[in-house]
């Protein structure tokens, strides 16, 4: 009998050893598949990260695009208003060229005009003593004229500016 308790003994040895073993595996399973649950759900929001990230990072390229769409337009409109800037600023020398050259031609003008005018007026000075002179000359052949003349005749006294001769 001795031999039947140890095998019995030793069955139930061999029983708990593997009820062990079987719970063992069973927990182990267990907290595989919970773990494989987590890992799932994990890998799932990362996923959905990374989807987010995708769409994310698709909105920032089309933002970036057009960005450098408006800075290219905003360089070409800056190229023309650069060109059109110089073109004023050459417009604007040639205008100002010309104003100088008006201004010295108005200048000039105006020293001719006054140059003109004093010369007239040097002139009319001139022709006003002339005439004096002239005046002077024929007042002087008229005295004369009238102190040799016949006042006796009418002729004569109209040209002396004297009156008839009292009678």
């Amino acid at each position: 009998m001795k031999l039947v308790v140890f095998f019995v003994a030793v069955s139930v040895a061999v029983m708990v050893a593997m009820i062990f073993q079987t719970l063992r595996q069973e927990l182990s399973l267990r907290n595989l598949r919970a773990r494989m649950v987590e890992s799932s759900a994990e890998v799932k929001r990362r996923e959905d990260s990374i989807m987010d990230m995708k769409s994310k990072i698709q909105e920032l390229k089309t933002t970036v695009d057009n960005a450098n769409l408006k800075l290219e337009d905003l360089k070409k409109e800056k190229s023309e208003k650069e060109k059109a800037l110089k073109e004023s600023e050459k417009s604007l020398e040639t205008c100002n060229a010309g104003k100088g050259n008006a201004e010295k031609k108005k200048t000039e003008l105006g020293e001719s005009i006054n140059k003109l005018k004093t010369d007239h007026e040097a002139a009319k000075n001139k022709a006003q003593q002339e005439i004096g002179r002239l005046k002077q000359q024929i007042l002087d052949r008229e005295k004369t004229i009238c102190a040799h003349a016949d006042l006796t005749k009418e002729e004569a006294r109209k040209l002396c500016g004297k009156s008839a001769p009292p009678q």
